[in-house]
C-alpha cells in the first residue's frame, strides 16, 4: 500500500446545533473519508480602540469614523473532540478501526465505494457502529482472499455525537439557563420561527439578552464539545454561521444541550468537566449567525445519522413545567 496524500475537497455544513460535515480525500490505499470537524484554523482580526466615552470596544470591524485602532490577530483553535477511522493492513487482511476522542459516544456509518482483495460484507449492509466516548472500536477486520499486499478500497465514513439507541426521557423539566431570579423574553421559539427551519433547530428556543448575561447549565451533564474563540457575529449566514461560541452538554439519558452565540472568551468550562443544573458555563453574546444579541438553546438527539431536537419544558415557581412560547417573558427558577 502507498503512504498517498491528503487534499480537500467540498463541505457540507449545519448550522444550529449539529456539528458540521467536511469531505476529504485521501490516496492511501485509494480510500476516500469523509470526517467531522469544529472549527478551523483562519485567524481573526481584533480591533481594539476607545469609544465616546473614552471605554475600550472590542470588535472585528474598525471604528467607523477611521480613527486609528490597535489590531491583533487572533488564531481560531478547532475543538478538541474528534473521531477518526483508521486502517491498516495487517498482514492477513484489513483492519478498520474507529478512534472517538469525544467525552460522548458518536454514531459512525462506512460505506465502501469499491472494495477487493478482501473477503467484504454484502454492499447493502448498513454498517453502522456506536463508538463510546473516548475510546476505539475494530468496525471491521476483512480477511485476505488473494495475494496479501493486493487489498484496496474506496470507501466514506460520516459521524454524529449520540447514540440512537438512548431512550429520551419525556418527563424531564428543565430550569432556565440563566441565573435564578431573572427574567428574559423568548425571541423564537415553536412554531414560530425566522431561523429555526432545520431539523437540529425546529424546538430550540432563542432567548433575548445582553451581550455579558451569565448563562447557566439548563440540567446535569458532560461537556463535550466547545467553541470558545469567535467573536465576529452578524445576520449573514454564508459568512457567519460557523464563527457561533457553543457549549455542547451530554446528559444522562443520552440527549445533548447546545448553548449557543456566547461571548466571546467567556466560556469556563472545558470538555471532560461534569456540571449541575444552575452552574454558571459562559456569557451570553452575539457571535455567530444571529441578527442581535441572545442565546439560542437547544436539547438534540441523534436519531440514526440525523440530528433532531426535541420539545422541552422550564420549571416554574410551582414546580410545575410551561412550554416556551414567543413572546413570553420567563422568570429563572431552582
Amino acid at each position: 500500500p502507498s503512504t498517498g496524500r491528503l487534499t480537500r475537497f467540498g463541505a457540507l455544513k449545519q448550522v444550529g446545533g449539529a456539528l458540521t460535515l467536511v469531505r476529504e480525500r485521501t490516496l492511501a490505499l485509494t480510500l476516500i473519508a469523509m470526517l467531522l470537524l469544529c472549527g478551523n484554523a483562519s485567524a481573526q482580526t481584533l480591533y481594539k480602540y476607545r469609544g465616546d466615552n473614552g471605554e475600550w470596544i472590542y470588535s472585528d470591524r474598525p471604528p467607523a469614523d477611521g480613527s486609528d485602532a490597535e489590531t491583533h490577530s487572533l488564531a481560531r483553535r478547532a475543538a478538541p473532540g474528534s473521531l477518526s477511522v483508521s486502517h491498516s493492513f495487517t498482514g492477513t487482511g484489513l483492519q478498520f478501526v474507529a478512534d472517538n476522542r469525544y467525552y460522548a459516544p458518536v454514531e459512525v456509518t462506512l460505506v465502501f465505494e469499491s472494495i477487493e482483495g478482501v473477503n467484504y460484507p454484502h454492499p447493502d449492509d448498513d454498517l453502522r457502529w456506536v463508538v463510546p466516548a473516548r475510546s476505539q472500536l475494530i468496525l471491521l477486520d476483512l480477511p485476505s482472499i488473494g495475494a496479501i499486499d493486493s487489498p484496496a478500497a474506496l470507501y466514506t465514513y460520516a459521524y454524529l455525537p449520540g447514540d440512537p439507541a438512548a431512550l429520551p426521557d419525556d418527563d424531564t423539566t428543565y430550569r432556565l439557563p440563566y441565573a435564578v431570579g431573572t427574567s428574559h423574553t423568548v425571541s423564537q421559539a415553536y412554531p414560530v420561527s425566522a431561523t429555526h427551519q432545520t431539523r437540529d433547530s425546529m424546538y430550540a428556543v432563542d432567548f433575548s439578552m445582553p451581550v455579558g448575561t451569565d448563562v447557566v447549565a439548563a440540567r446535569d451533564g458532560v461537556v463535550f464539545d466547545v467553541a470558545a474563540n469567535n467573536f465576529k457575529g452578524g445576520p449573514d449566514a454564508a459568512q457567519y454561521a460557523d464563527l457561533a461560541n457553543i457549549v455542547r452538554v451530554l446528559h444522562d439519558d443520552g440527549t445533548f444541550a447546545v448553548y449557543a452565540h456566547l461571548n466571546w472568551n467567556s466560556i469556563r468550562v472545558t470538555p471532560g468537566d461534569r456540571v449541575a443544573a444552575g452552574e454558571y458555563i459562559a456569557d451570553s453574546g452575539n457571535t455567530g449567525f444571529s441578527s442581535g444579541p441572545h442565546l439560542h438553546f437547544a436539547v438534540l438527539r441523534n436519531l440514526g445519522m440525523r440530528i433532531e431536537s426535541v420539545p422541552v419544558r422550564f420549571r416554574t415557581a410551582s414546580g410545575a413545567s410551561i412550554e416556551p412560547t414567543m413572546g413570553a417573558t420567563l422568570k429563572s427558577y431552582p
